[in-house]
């Protein structure tokens, strides 16, 4: 065990005891496996961490892997000029069984890889740097994804911790996941904070923050490039998310910047058959992304998206604004409830503007189940030197507007004032960090 280098850092929890890496045999060069030194050091350090907590500190270089899990009360450390290099090699992934609120993989009907560094049913994990990398070394399983290659399995996340609780991950970077980033499933009291996330902007499925079926979680101060939506807001798919019944809810977005061509700035489902309420977003800048708050349903998906509230986006170079769509078709294999329908209701934006937007909304809600209490207010969007003739397409839906240009369509009235933004906190924002030392 060695003294801390006094590297001063923010945590949850500083630590008793600290290890490093090459006290396991790891070999830094960026060709020696290490897996086995990662699980050699988590399983010894294991008691220790049960006795104060104990962080392990990854030094510089490039220290290859493959999955690896981690244990509570316990931080990983990844030194700046330390990069995690994600093995390419499919054995160096253990296949687990896939999430129970989905039922499969997201990929295909069946299994997953074991995502990179993952956990289960822990309490109090740290996973942190000074700005530290890992690396997914994606290109390997986007090439064989789209390819076809993966018949029956879903690639490996690069962060996943499941049925766990006050969980941190901060000061990172993570680039070329070969799938979603960070997915926290099924946990509480979540905090994110100061996480860079990289992927090309056509890299399939690189979605970069997924909170899953959690409960007081904190995303901030993040920086996104990605193929997918920067920060997607998840709760289980169809008749397993039903079944689960355990949704996204008291979740804070806020100080996020976004560039993604293709996809959104915050998406809200479409795997949202669990429910997802009480999510506040603001201080929100996106570059360059084809929405900027996509909610993504369909029939079958039953659960709610409800008590959603934007406000204070800055928005530059925009395929669209709002994005609400109830035709999200993709279910799994086994088929799914026709008469299971969604609720979206009371969506309050405020305090927004954009330029260069080709079309300010699309919105279509579900016949027969409309799309409802829908308020925006004090928005100012630019158009495109070519936008789409048809501004404001709306149709299955209800609401109101105030101060908003262009004038949205009908189904949007001007009337009332200032939409809703709550006033409280949610208590995860109350968190006093400590002052810890690497």
């Amino acid at each position: 065990m060695m003294e801390s280098t006094n590297i001063q850092y923010d945590a949850i929890n500083c630590r008793k005891h600290t290890a490093v890496l090459t006290e396991f045999g790891a070999v830094g060069d960026g060709k020696t496996s290490n897996t086995k030194a990662f699980k050699e050091a988590i399983t010894k350090l294991a008691p220790k961490a049960a006795n104060g907590g104990v962080q392990l500190i990854v030094p510089p270089g490039r220290w290859l892997t493959g999955s690896f899990n981690l244990t509570s009360h316990f931080t990983l450390f990844i030194q700046k000029g330390a990069t995690i290099l994600a093995s390419q090699n499919e054995a160096e992934y253990p296949v687990v069984a896939p999430l129970p609120s989905y039922g499969q993989g997201r990929d295909a009907a069946g299994p997953t890889f074991n995502s990179l560094i993952s956990g289960t049913n822990l309490t109090d994990v740290v996973i942190t740097g000074n700005n530290g990398t890992i690396n997914g070394q994606g290109k390997y399983w986007w090439v064989k994804y789209r390819s076809g290659g993966f018949k029956n399995i879903t690639r490996p996340y690069t962060l996943e911790l499941m049925f766990s609780k006050d969980v941190q991950i901060s000061n990172i970077t993570i680039i070329d996941s070969p799938a979603w980033n960070i997915h926290p499933v099924y946990c509480n009291n979540v905090i994110v904070r100061g996480v860079t996330i990289i992927a090309p902007i056509d890299s399939p499925n690189t979605d970069g923050i997924n909170p899953d079926s959690c409960t007081n979680t904190l995303i901030e101060d993040c920086y996104v490039v990605s193929g997918d939506d920067c920060i997607a807001v998840k709760s289980g798919w169809d008749q397993f998310g039903i079944k689960v019944g355990m949704p996204t809810q008291q979740l804070s977005i806020r100080r996020l910047t976004c560039i993604s061509p293709d996809s959104a700035g915050v998406a809200l489902g479409s795997e949202m058959s669990g429910g997802i309420k009480d999510v506040r977003m603001e201080d929100i800048t996106l570059l360059q992304t084809q929405s900027a708050i996509r909610i993504k349903t369909a029939v079958g998906r039953g659960g709610y998206v409800k008590d959603i509230f934007a406000r204070s986006f800055v928005m530059k170079t925009m395929k669209y604004i709002f994005w609400m769509s109830g035709a999200y078709n993709q279910h799994p294999a086994s088929g799914y409830d026709p008469k299971a329908m969604p609720e979206i209701t009371n969506i309050n934006y405020s305090d927004m503007t954009a330029d260069n937007v080709t079309q300010p909304a699309r919105l279509d809600g579900l016949k027969n189940d409309p799309f409802t209490k829908i308020c925006m207010s004090n928005i100012k969007i630019e158009l495109a030197k070519e936008p789409k003739k048809l501004l404001w397409n709306c149709t299955d839906i209800s609401g109101v507007s105030s101060k908003v240009t262009p004038t949205p369509c009908s189904l949007l009235p001007e009337k009332g004032g200032p939409c809703a933004y709550p006033t409280d906190k949610i208590p995860i924002e109350s968190v006093v960090m400590k002052k810890c030392s690497a």
